[in-house]
């Protein structure tokens, strides 16, 4: 085989399995979207809450309940994050919490799920959503689609930062110089003119600044460690898994295993969490998902330093070892 059909093959062969892996990435979890373990709370009278929950135990594997004295309690885990919403027996009838800024399709489920389970008894259901989305942005589409751009401006810097051949200290003051405005960038877009996000501006920026600085960091990480091949690596676990396994547009739990804990331990799913979190829980759960994103910008920022360490180790020893070979000659 010449040296002039190798690439040609190559590209013929690869760019077909990159295209199927990136379908099957992006539409395998999309069309398995179900509950799967979707925690949810119940509340009211023992006897009365322990008939719904053996209804609810009726979709095997489909939700984790939760057991709450009363509405009031079943609303503060609502409203901490613990649960996606609640079913609360009331003297009036059932009544349904939801929390659409948790993710309104999450929302919009559990409302056909409860009513359909109210209906074949001959009951009616009141909803009511604890934590809404901005009246700006009901459907939550800003947030869902900001996933994807910064996912995008991450791999960008760690790429220009790769190709522009910034190493050590260099390289770690642009990434976090540029994750900075991207975060700015976003927040003023997102918050104050679209006013889909209703949290602190300077949080949300923060928050969208780890998100872009985890993605920049897992990119120019690998690549000041193994070279340019590094930075395709890291692009492509952002782009191909951690972006079609967030769960942005519905939930984790909403997603087929082990897509749906992946995601949560790549930067698009715990950024999208934290946004969520600081945007309209008043920072409710916040922590893990911080944690993560935490984790990713400090292994690729130490990546980057360890990668110019070791580099300028091998330049100083080169010199070294010619100078001894020369003494030994004469």
């Amino acid at each position: 085989m010449s040296s002039r059909t190798r690439p040609l093959i190559a590209v013929v062969v690869l760019v077909p399995v990159l295209a199927a892996l990136a379908l099957w990435a992006f539409a395998w979890p999309a069309s398995r979207i179900a509950p799967r373990d979707l925690p949810l709370g119940v509340a009211g009278p023992a006897a009365a809450a322990a008939q719904v929950e053996r209804q609810l135990e009726k979709h095997e594997g489909a939700f984790e309940i939760h057991r709450y004295a009363d509405e009031a309690a079943a609303r503060d885990a609502v409203e901490d994050r613990s649960v996606y919403g609640a079913v609360v027996v009331t003297p009036r009838g059932p009544e349904l919490l939801t929390a659409s800024a948790a993710g309104p399709a999450v929302a919009q489920f559990l409302q056909q799920a409860v009513n359909r389970q109210a209906s074949a008894e001959g009951t009616q259901v009141t909803t009511v959503d604890v934590v809404p989305t901005p009246a700006s942005d009901p459907r939550g589409a800003v947030l869902n689609a900001a996933v994807l751009p910064l996912a995008l401006a991450g791999i960008a810097a760690g790429a220009v930062v790769t190709l522009l051949g910034l190493r050590g200290m260099r390289a770690v003051t642009a990434l976090l110089a540029a994750s900075a405005l991207v975060g700015a960038v976003a927040a003023g877009i997102a918050h104050s003119w679209l006013g889909a996000l209703a949290g602190d501006w300077w949080v949300e920026a923060s928050a969208l600044g780890l998100s872009t600085l985890a993605v920049g960091a897992a990119v120019a990480g690998p690549a000041a460690l193994v070279g340019p091949a590094g930075t395709g690596i890291g692009a492509a676990l952002v782009m191909l898994v951690g972006n079609p396994f967030s769960g942005a547009t519905s939930a984790p739990q909403m997603l087929p295993e082990p897509a749906g804990a992946i995601g949560r331990w790549l930067p698009p799913g715990a950024g999208t969490s934290l946004l969520r979190s600081v945007s309209y829980f008043d920072g409710a759960a916040a922590a893990g998902p911080a944690l993560t994103l935490a984790w990713w910008a400090a292994l690729g920022l130490g990546a980057v330093l360890l990668g110019d360490a070791l580099r300028t180790r091998k330049k100083d020893s080169a010199p070294a070892t010619g100078r001894r070979d020369l003494a030994t000659a004469g």
